[in-house]
Formats: structure tokens, C-alpha cells, sequence
């Protein structure tokens, strides 16, 4: 059974510290816990058997701690659900969300979860799966996309190079839509680290004659997927065993990296199925 406790005082440490994620999309690095916001990524989290030691709730939302109060509609049951999964149950006033969240509709529940990624980041990246590789992308919404493109498309692992987006980053984690459960995530690596991969590794460049379709592509492999402005960085480029082109003959310059991502990662699990 949830341990329940009201919180009023927007001076409370919680509410100081969920402050913080909401201001600094790195703070869980510091904070060493991850902030989820709204029912959307609870789901997600408990649907892929997530601990979940603290949930935080409006008082708006909250049925109590069997559900039975009357006079509150759907959506306020089905938030009182997931919160009730949690170890301890955290209630707080409706207007004291303004203080602490990202969202500009407030969700009236989120998860604060010990950091899901610990266990990654002391075992570091995993040989032989399935990869993708973001070489300093960073925009928060095309990181998030790709990682929904990945777990979509049976890619197995997310490995960020230093200067990509926090992976664990409320907004992030929205765009991801809880793609972060289905995923291996390894941040902060540096080149040298892509030699535990164990996979080939294949980028995409315009500057070469080797189109998608017909490439010989390695099955497990690791696509890189490169800075918004200035690509995948030459050292990293190096270390590929491959390099394609994304044929476009609508004549645009190139793809949003999010989008190239979606359509590489398809043309990898095209040919799985196909074989």
C-alpha cells in the first residue's frame, strides 16, 4: 500500500527539487533521479516494469489512497491509478503546479523516479545490439523523436556523444513519448568509446555516390546520425564502415536529422523483415 503525504509549501525541499528539473534540463545528472511529467509517460514507465519510488499528485486528481472518494471525474480515477503503483504518494495543491511544471497545461501527476539509466551508465555501451549513435544533436525535440524512431523500429541501444541533449531531459522525455523504457541509453561518450559497439557503424553523407535503397547494409549495425548544422564530425565520420545518401529528388539540401533518422532506421527494418 502507497505511503501518502500532503505537501502546501511551495519552500518544501520536493517542490524546491522539481523546480529544478523544470529549469535545468540536466539537472537530473546532478540530482541523480528523473522527473515524469503526466499520465502519458507514467504509463509508459510502469507499462515497461519501472520501479517507481514517488508519485506527485494534485489534490484536484487524487481519489485517495482506495480510489473511493465521489465526485471526481475519469480522468481524475485514472490518475489516482497509476499514482497508487508508486511506493509513496506525494499530494499537492492544484495551484502549486505553476511552481514546478514544464507544461504549459499542467499534467496533475508525475513520477520522480530513481535514475532508470544507472545501470547503463555503469555498464557503459552494450557490444553486438542494434544501435543509433547521435553525434552532438541538439535539439531536444529531433533527440526525443529519434529515440521514438529507434524503439518503433527495433533498434535496441542510444548512445549520445558529449554536446547531444540531455537524454533524460523533460523535454526529451516528452518528444521520446516513452520510447526511454524500450531503450539501452549510454550519454556522454566520446570517439574512442564507439569501439565497444561491436557493430559496424554507417552514416548517412551527401558527398557520396552510395544511395539507401541499394547500399549493403550490415545487420547489426550502428547509424550515426550527426550535428543539425554541421553533420556527423569528421573523426566520427572516420570510424564508419559504410557512408549513404538519402536519395531526394524533390532537390532539398537535406533532411531534418530526425527525419533522416526515421527514414534509415525504416530502411534497416525493411530489410530485416524482407530477409
Amino acid at each position: 500500500m502507497s505511503i501518502t503525504q500532503l505537501i502546501t509549501s511551495r519552500d518544501n525541499p520536493l517542490v524546491q527539487r522539481l523546480r529544478k528539473h523544470a529549469q535545468d534540463p540536466s539537472a537530473y545528472r546532478k540530482l541523480g533521479e528523473v522527473w515524469l511529467e503526466g499520465d502519458h509517460l507514467c504509463s509508459a514507465c510502469l507499462a515497461r516494469g519501472v520501479p517507481v519510488a514517488l508519485a506527485v499528485i494534485a489534490d484536484t486528481a487524487w481519489l485517495g489512497e482506495h480510489g473511493t472518494a465521489a465526485g471526481h471525474d475519469e480522468l481524475a480515477r485514472k490518475l489516482s491509478e497509476l499514482a497508487r503503483q508508486a511506493d509513496k504518494v506525494v499530494v499537492v495543491p492544484q495551484a502549486l503546479w505553476k511552481v514546478f511544471s514544464g507544461l504549459e497545461s499542467h499534467a496533475h501527476l508525475g513520477f520522480l523516479l530513481s535514475r532508470p539509466d544507472e545501470g547503463a551508465v555503469d555498464a557503459g555501451i552494450r557490444s553486438g545490439l542494434r544501435s543509433v549513435v547521435l553525434d552532438r544533436v541538439q535539439d531536444a525535440g529531433n533527440v526525443g523523436s529519434i529515440l521514438r524512431s529507434a524503439s518503433a523500429m527495433g533498434f535496441q541501444q542510444v548512445v549520445a556523444f558529449k554536446g547531444t541533449a540531455a537524454l533524460w531531459s523533460p523535454k526529451v522525455l516528452r518528444a521520446g513519448m516513452g520510447a526511454h523504457f524500450a531503450l539501452h541509453l549510454v550519454e556522454q561518450v566520446v570517439a574512442d568509446d564507439l569501439a565497444e559497439l561491436g557493430v559496424p557503424l554507417v552514416a548517412t553523407s551527401s558527398h557520396t555516390d552510395q544511395l539507401l535503397p541499394s547500399a549493403p547494409l550490415p545487420d547489426p549495425c550502428a547509424w550515426v546520425m550527426g550535428h543539425e548544422g554541421q553533420g556527423v564530425a569528421e573523426a566520427v565520420m572516420a570510424r564508419c564502415a559504410l557512408r549513404v545518401a538519402i536519395p531526394q529528388p524533390g532537390g532539398e539540401e537535406s533532411l531534418n536529422v530526425a527525419a533522416a533518422a526515421a527514414v534509415c532506421l525504416y530502411e534497416s527494418l525493411r530489410r530485416r523483415l524482407a530477409a
